[in-house]
């Protein structure tokens, strides 16, 4: 396979969106397993939702996920600029050029005009469409319009008859009747492109060679197809990916779920970038041995157009809060310690001191510090509620707790496993507890102030004997009260 040219371009209109990364880990995939070059460009041609940070969080955002572009905005190019906004000579002349060979048309119709055309072909139950009335003008009154600098927009002159068919990698042969295709407005009254004529003549000017885009663009596809053959271009392939859906088959987008949609939302709350791509590649793709936890190494070295899965996924979050935990469980301590530092509030050390204890019990990056912080913070008791038993009254419980911590200061440090089990069985007999389960609940509240924690001999060796018997001394002052 030749090496293939594939970009992304997303619009700086918020918060990067993960349908973003989803196309991005499909244009990288291939550049990558063919040696090809893998572009970001910016369409920031939509002045009304225009960003102004936009533009720097999806440059961020794109590197977070670890998916590396060779060519953008922030990195230069051989076909810079990269941003839609600085090529607007570039489709003035395209879209004049059109109108030169008999493709495009001036129209002058004005926003209330359109607007009350619209309406009556919908109560009509008609599918909204432009009317044609400014291509029925003689050439005579254009000339004169266009010398008065007259209020117009370029459109695109779809044929009469006849019908549009294009390849599809992921759909096969499709194909629209061109009685059904709209003529789209392609240059603005203010300069600025459509992403209908900007995205056919940057992806050719660029040299893109596979237009990989979501499930949503296919039927805006056959108005790209006229402007290729328009212009007498190639055509690139075409790959549209499957949509990824809410429970309800419904695009997920920022309106209706954005908790799905944000990237910097997913970093924020601590998903590993390579879990949120494997993830997305699971969505869209299928592992050729059904595989659902593969490197992205492994991915790029299996990835194929045809493997696109055809239809659209359920963007699960429980099922990619699983898949976190997963890759959490998986990487090395240490590197586990460097990637929490961002979200926690604790350093370097103290961090890495526990997560042996720790690793297994989280999901997200920035559920450590809730979960560690009985380690370095000894527990503050308000209420007598952790310490509740059917059995005992709070002076009993009391006197219990002094018992341990006096059985337990006796104990030689460290305290071995089996010794410390048979003195806390034993104990746990000669001070009453139905079970031993009972007793180490107790000494497991008094150390940490919590009823879930990591195995209770581990935890307070990690804390060190002084620790631990300070925390009892002072669980029983407060008991004591």
């Amino acid at each position: 396979m030749k090496p293939a040219r594939t970009r992304i371009a997303p619009s700086p209109t918020g918060d990067p969106h993960v349908g973003t990364a989803y196309q991005a880990l499909f244009c990288s995939a291939l550049a990558h397993q063919t040696s090809g070059q893998f572009i970001l460009r910016l369409e920031d041609t939509d002045k009304g939702r225009y960003s102004v940070d936009s533009d720097i969080r999806i440059f961020a955002a794109i590197k977070w996920c670890g998916l590396v572009y060779d060519e953008g905005p922030d990195v230069g190019g051989p076909y810079a600029p990269y941003r839609q906004s600085e090529r607007l000579p570039i489709y003035k002349v395209h879209a004049e050029k059109l109108i030169e060979m008999g493709h495009a048309y001036y129209c002058f119709c004005s926003p209330d005009r359109l607007e009350r055309m619209r309406k009556e072909q919908m109560d009509r139950h008609e599918s909204p469409h432009y009317d044609r009335r400014c291509l029925r003008l003689d050439p005579s009154e254009v000339s004169a319009k266009i010398c008065a600098n007259e209020s117009h927009v370029i459109r695109l002159r779809v044929p009469d008859a006849g019908r549009t068919t294009f390849h599809d990698i992921v759909h096969g042969d499709v194909s629209f009747e061109n009685s059904l295709i709209d003529d789209q407005v392609l240059l603005k009254s203010d300069g600025f492109p459509t992403y209908h004529l900007a995205v056919v003549v940057d992806d050719h000017l660029m040299k893109i060679t596979h237009i990989i885009r979501g499930d949503e663009w296919l039927s805006s596809t056959p108005k790209h197809v006229l402007l290729y053959q328009f212009f007498g271009w190639e055509l690139p392939i075409f790959i549209h990916t499957p949509l990824l859906l809410n429970a309800d088959r419904t695009k997920i987008s920022k309106r209706k779920s954005p908790e799905k949609t944000s990237l910097e939302g997913f970093r924020k709350e601590g998903y590993l970038p390579e879990a949120l791509l494997n993830y997305l590649a699971v969505l869209g793709w299928s592992h050729p041995d059904e595989k659902e936890i593969f490197s992205m190494a492994e991915f790029f070295e299996l990835f194929s157009l045809e493997n696109i899965n055809k239809s659209g996924s359920f963007f699960d979050l429980a099922k990619l809060l699983w898949m976190n935990g997963i890759y959490i469980r998986n990487l090395p301590t240490e590197d586990l310690a460097e990637r929490l530092m961002p979200y926690s509030k604790y350093p370097y050390d103290m961090i890495l001191r526990v997560l042996p204890l720790l690793q297994q019990r989280f999901k997200l990056l920035g559920e450590f510090d809730a979960l560690a912080s009985f380690f370095f913070e000894p527990p503050e008791f308000d209420d007598l509620a952790l310490f509740t038993s059917k059995q005992f009254n709070k002076s009993e419980i009391h006197n219990k707790l002094v018992n341990v911590g006096k059985l337990l200061a006796q104990l030689d440090w460290p305290w071995d496993h089996d010794n410390w089990e048979m003195s806390m069985r034993s104990q746990a007999e000669e001070l009453g507890f139905r079970k031993l389960g009972d007793l180490l609940m107790l000494l497991r509240v008094a150390v940490t102030g919590r009823k879930e924690t990591p195995p209770l001999l581990e935890t307070m060796l990690l804390m060190g004997r002084d620790e631990v018997l300070n925390r009892i001394n002072y669980a029983a002052a407060f008991l004591a009260k």
